[in-house]
């Protein structure tokens, strides 16, 4: 199992970016497969981004594509969402997640989640 700490949440106006990153604990982080779910206020949590352990395939939701970057660096057990053009649809609390399997939008949901980050962009 993996323990997932978020951080570089905030508060951002309409067209700005903010970059979140997910501090990862465990020995066998680069054997995870990772990505970013979101919940809004009253909705469901849906798929943001996931990326294989290698790193060389990446997967987005249609509504950020263009506009985020998942990335990760298993050097320092840490992954990354790049968020730009955000837009007052963004604003959630987002999750840093991870599993052995691929994480994409038709995956079951993942078994290690963090506590999540609060993303508000104002209009």
């Amino acid at each position: 199992q993996v323990q997932l700490v978020e951080s570089g949440g905030g508060l951002v106006q309409a067209g700005g970016s903010l970059r979140l990153s997910c501090a990862a604990s465990g020995r066998t982080f680069n054997r995870y497969a990772m990505g970013w779910f979101r919940q809004a206020p009253g909705k469901e949590r849906e798929f943001v981004a996931g990326i294989t352990w290698s790193g060389l395939s990446r997967s987005y939701a249609d509504s950020v594509k263009g506009r985020f970057t998942i990335s990760r660096d298993n050097v320092k057990n840490t992954m990354y969402l790049q968020m730009n053009s955000l837009k007052p649809e963004d604003t959630a609390v987002y999750y840093c997640v991870a599993d052995i399997k691929p994480i994409t939008s038709a995956s079951p949901p993942p078994f290690n989640w963090g506590p999540g980050t609060q993303v508000t962009v104002s209009s």
